[in-house]
């Protein structure tokens, strides 16, 4: 907050932020001596000073006021929107949606699910430090993401089963299928443990509230509309939740862009602070290469966005909703960068509460600012209900019994949304990072599945003694760095949470993959018929 003090024969001005306040002292037309002037000026600074805190406090009590109604009135809306919409008759419905849904639909909860608080308040976070090199943080994992699943969307739709755990049934065995599915929870549990962390973050800085009470508030909201409407519930508060959030984000940027003096201004703070990498889109690279690969390959074989495509009509309609959204990222997440980029020339150091907070709290009237703010959480929510309720899938279709009435399968579905949440709520009060959280979970998904997963497509000779035993090397690597993490003085040779500890890892999990396979008999039968399925040729 930048303070001008201006002091006149008889007058004080004191500009603090927005706040502009005069004081007059003394009488009649003749100047006080110096020092007497000066004295009354300390007295009139603190006072004026006093007033504009007193000011800024009752402002600030008003922006929480409208915000937490805000809130209420969108829960409510929400509540509304899902108990109005069809309601779910079995578990096809209530995890996709009976395979009704336009693909434009499921492109924008597909966005939804991405764009979240890793991308709405972390990037922007980096940004200030890094500049346009932060695309690299979050950006190039989605678009790589994304591209690939444009490649292969079209053969997981066309596979015909629902789930990965199903798909890893049909192509190794029972067993596979049901390791393969307790590694996807964990990572959907963490996954969603991380968006409540950042809901405690941003509800926290923005109600004043503790960071637990945060985390339960927003939880809760996220759980009651997702437990009374499945995935069908899941689609339509996003799209809500898409449209508030692409409202707000544009607002942020417009004022943090044009309070900074626009990409003249953030150039000149760039060079006036020696800092020219600020605006090298490949300064990024090198620091953020361990996220690329991590998080590149962790979200391409995501549950909750291969649910998306499973729930599409067709095929192409599947790889259309891949296209729509690779080409929304790219402005999207460009956008949340220039605004960061634009608190660096507005602030002196990384502000409490991160770049969003600070724009929206000190440039924002209070109702327009509860707008962004609720747009904001919006964000983080569409992203917690999609992993929410995939943890939940996985849990009942893939893990537990399958029960012959439908009814009380769809009974079962919403006690497990509630129990994978309790689950994810205890992470995020026991560790309190975002990008810790994000890590852990991604770690393990790239080094335990990927490479059974993806290569089950493409490789017939792969078979199941191969993927248990890449499923499991993958696994015990990811415990053991875990737990070097937390502090046990193992023996490592890579540096902790690196592009070469993942690489390792994925490189374990491909060796063994690959040698246990070929070590042992092979199942053409099996893996021709599911690479049929998935529409490639095979040789008998």
């Amino acid at each position: 907050m930048t303070e001008e003090i201006k002091c006149g024969e008889n007058r004080l001005t004191l500009k603090r932020g927005k706040i502009i306040m005069n004081a007059t002292f003394g009488q009649g037309t003749q100047p006080k001596p110096q020092g007497q002037r000066a004295t009354l000026a300390a007295k009139a600074a603190l006072w004026i000073y006093d007033k504009g805190a007193t000011q800024k406090r009752g402002t600030m009590d008003r922006f929480k006021l409208i915000s937490l109604i805000g809130l209420l009135l969108y829960f409510a809306l929400l509540l509304v929107a899902v108990t109005k919409e069809k309601k779910n008759e079995s578990v096809l419905d209530y995890f996709f949606a009976g395979r009704t849904l336009p693909y434009w639909a499921l492109s924008i909860t597909f966005i939804a699910s991405w764009w979240g608080a890793g991308s709405a308040l972390s990037t922007a976070d980096l940004a200030f430090q890094d500049g346009l090199g932060a695309f690299w943080y979050y950006g190039v994992p989605v678009l790589l993401s994304t591209f690939l699943m444009i490649l292969c969307s079209g053969r997981i739709r066309r596979v015909g089963y629902l789930t990965q755990g199903r798909m890893m049934e049909a192509r190794y065995s029972k067993g596979t299928a049901k390791l393969l599915s307790v590694l996807v929870l964990i990572f959907m549990v963490f996954n969603a443990a991380s968006q409540m962390v950042g809901v405690g973050n941003f509800f926290g800085s923005y109600l004043g509230i503790s960071y637990e009470a945060a985390v339960l508030l927003g939880t809760l909201i996220v759980l009651i509309y997702s437990m009374f409407g499945g995935f069908r519930g899941v689609v339509l508060t996003d799209i809500i939740q898409f449209v508030l959030l692409l409202i707000s984000a544009l607002v942020v940027f417009a004022v943090g862009y044009g309070h900074a003096g626009g990409l003249s201004g953030i150039m000149r703070a760039a060079q006036e602070a020696g800092r020219p990498e600020l605006l090298q889109m490949g300064a990024g690279a090198s620091k953020y290469s361990m996220y690329v690969i991590t998080f590149g390959c962790a979200w391409m074989i995501q549950a909750n966005v291969w649910q998306r495509i499973s729930a599409a009509r067709s095929d192409r309609e599947a790889r259309k909703m891949t296209v729509m959204s690779f080409f929304a990222y790219i402005p999207l997440y460009l956008m949340v960068v220039v605004t960061g980029m634009a608190g660096f020339v507005l602030y002196p150091e990384l502000p409490q509460g991160g770049v969003v907070t600070a724009l929206v709290m000190d440039y924002l009237p209070p109702i327009l600012g509860a707008v962004v703010f609720i747009g904001i959480s919006a964000a983080i929510m569409s992203t917690m209900d999609s992993l929410l309720n995939t943890a939940s899938m996985t849990l009942t279709l893939d893990l537990l019994p399958a029960h012959a009435q439908e009814e009380k399968q769809l009974a079962r579905s919403r006690r497990t949304t509630l129990a994978v949440t309790v689950a994810a709520l205890l992470i995020a009060l026991r560790i309190r990072s975002i990008l810790q959280i994000a890590w852990i979970a991604s770690d393990l998904i790239t080094t335990g599945v990927f490479v059974p997963l993806v290569l089950g497509f493409f490789w017939r000779r792969g078979n199941r003694y191969g993927a248990l035993a890449s499923l499991g090397s993958g696994f015990a690597y990811c415990l053991y760095n875990l737990l070097i993490r937390l502090g046990l003085p193992l023996p490592s040779f890579w540096e902790a949470q690196s592009a070469q500890q993942v690489l390792l890892g994925a490189g374990l999990s491909l060796l063994v993959y690959v040698c246990v396979s070929l070590a042992t008999p092979p199942d053409y039968e099996k893996a021709d018929a599911f690479l049929r399925q998935a529409g490639f040729r095979t040789t008998k």
